[in-house]
């Protein structure tokens, strides 16, 4: 099965359970585990609220998500055009975060490895940042 949709929100907190909940209804198709799907809202929210909160910190902006199934192959990309990651090597490190004083732990891209089997991300100075997420959802006749 081949599948897919873009939608676009606005960089607002609520919008975080929207979005996990719009890729978590996407897969249902696919008969996931439990923990499947799981993992997948987990590292979705993980990915928005990074654009939400790093992306656009003293503004609102909008959010691009588009997520493909393509057999059992899901993949999902957040996009944003914020203010970009100054140096993406040291924020992809666990625990480092820039927003300390609000109480973030800077494990949110550690999390997104851990749920998903591929991770990857762009960022450009004042031009935004992308997520790719991808994981093989395990096909109900192979369990």
């Amino acid at each position: 099965m081949k599948n897919k949709f873009k939608i676009n929100f606005s960089s607002i907190s609520e919008n975080e359970a929207f979005a996990r909940n719009v890729v978590a209804s996407f897969i249902l198709p696919l008969n996931p585990t439990l923990s499947e799907i799981s993992d997948v809202k987990t590292a979705v929210s993980e990915a928005v609220t990074n654009a939400i909160v790093h992306g656009y910190p003293d503004s609102v902006g909008e959010i691009e998500l588009t997520a493909e199934l393509d057999g059992f192959d899901l993949h999902i990309e957040i996009k944003d055009d914020g203010v970009g990651i100054d140096d993406l090597k040291k924020a992809l490190e666990p625990f480092y975060s820039t927003k300390f004083e609000s109480e973030r732990s800077g494990m949110g891209f550690t999390i997104m490895k851990t749920f998903m089997d591929d991770v990857s991300v762009s960022s450009k100075k004042n031009g935004g940042t992308v997520v790719k997420l991808s994981k093989k959802i395990i096909d109900e006749n192979a369990r």
